[in-house]
């Protein structure tokens, strides 16, 4: 029962931390009570890698340029 409970709480506070980006920081706006983790989740964004549209038009097919597999 315990694990099922950690595995709750973890998800329910990812969730939580999802919508608080997507409500505040996202938009460019400061959290109102807590301006410190808007400005932690900024710097994590700005170190993942993002995608341009050059790597969406990249064919990414699992298929050789000779068409076989």
């Amino acid at each position: 029962m315990l694990p099922i409970l950690i595995a709750m709480t973890v998800i329910l506070v990812l969730a939580a931390l999802v919508l608080l980006y997507a409500a505040f920081p996202h938009r460019g706006e400061q959290v109102p009570a807590v301006p410190w983790l808007g400005e932690a989740m900024e710097r994590a964004t700005e170190a993942l890698p993002v995608l341009t549209a050059e790597d969406e038009q990249r064919d990414w097919s699992l298929t050789t340029s000779s068409g076989r597999e």
